[in-house]
């Protein structure tokens, strides 16, 4: 969620950077909000100071027996204990407002990212070997899979709908190897440690990594107040939420290898054939926690180790940086 101070420090540049994004200037709208809820809860502080200081003046007048001033403070602090609930409510409301706008908004882009409405606008910042050349037509990974019979769309639709496979065989043994080895590879080379973390998450977790509010409609939920994780990365970085960590141990650095899952709710229509767009797949998954002004360096290094997984496969790859 956007720091609300850099906000009211720097309105023009919080525009300029969603409107890079394609998006309409919001700092003033925010900025109303954020102002009715200092206000609130400013008159809130008063009131409650106000209280406070009349109930002690009470006693005081009983004490030098001036029942007039007495009633007088009474009726002060009866009527402030009358309007701090509207107040209170004044405080909670424009307090959640403000947090609703704030959490909806993505991420300010960075200077170096390129402006642009689609993939035409990518940058590629390198590449590494040759994409493999055939003198034959090659074959969608689906066809393949039916063919040698590992990969089986029709059973997996029949026990869960669309958007499901079930791997066999060598296919299945396959995909836990590749789990297997980038495991290895980021804890024993690269120093991640590895974890096996809760699938099922509450709604805290989801909005610490900003799944919610904004993609609610792209979670699965259940009925009783948990959320099947959509990537380890919700997991692995609520190990750290509402905790205050010692600079001097960081970075800290995880893996994971965890089934994902995903409603795909904006994808009818798309991608209708193999493992893509699926509603559940698994992944390995690198989160790092570092100080804002490593977090540069550790991006980097982070991007050096997915590098690395493809290297070693002798995979020929490009290295992006995605448009706005």
């Amino acid at each position: 969620m956007h720091d609300i101070k850099f906000i009211r420090e720097n309105p023009a540049a919080f525009d300029e950077g969603l409107m890079r994004r394609g998006l309409s200037a919001m700092s003033k709208e925010i900025l109303a909000v954020d102002q009715e809820w200092r206000t609130a809860t400013q008159r809130l502080q008063e009131m409650q100071s106000l209280r406070n200081d009349a109930s002690k003046k009470i006693g005081q007048a009983k004490a030098a027996k001036n029942e007039a001033e007495a009633q007088r403070l009474m009726a002060d602090v009866a009527r402030l204990k009358e309007e701090v609930p509207a107040t209170e409510l004044r405080v909670r409301e424009s307090e959640e407002a403000l947090n609703d706008l704030l959490s909806a908004i993505p991420n300010l882009p960075a200077a170096e990212v390129p402006d642009g409405p689609d993939e035409t606008a990518n940058k590629e910042v390198r590449r590494n070997g040759t994409p493999r050349a055939m003198n034959f037509a090659a074959k969608q990974h689906f066809d393949l899979g039916e063919a040698l019979k590992l990969m089986d769309f029709e059973n997996a639709a029949k026990m869960s709908g669309a958007r499901f496979v079930l791997l066999k065989g060598q296919l299945a043994r396959l995909e836990r190897a590749l789990a297997n080895f980038m495991l290895d590879l980021h804890t024993g080379t690269f120093g991640y440690q590895e974890v096996v973390p809760p699938y099922l998450v509450r709604d805290q977790a989801m909005f610490g990594t900003a799944q919610l509010p904004k993609f609610r409609d792209e979670q699965f939920g259940t009925t009783n107040g948990y959320w099947l994780i959509p990537t380890a990365e919700v997991s692995l970085t609520n190990q750290v939420r509402e905790q205050i960590l010692d600079e001097s141990a960081l970075p800290l650095r995880f893996t994971a290898w965890t089934p994902c899952f995903r409603s795909e709710a904006g994808a009818a229509g798309k991608d209708t054939r193999g493992m893509i767009r699926m509603h559940q797949f698994s992944k390995v998954e690198l989160v790092s926690i570092t100080t804002p002004e490593q977090s540069n360096a550790e991006h980097d290094r982070m991007t050096a180790c997915a590098e690395e997984v493809l290297k070693r496969l002798g995979l020929a790859y490009r290295t992006m940086v995605l448009s706005t």
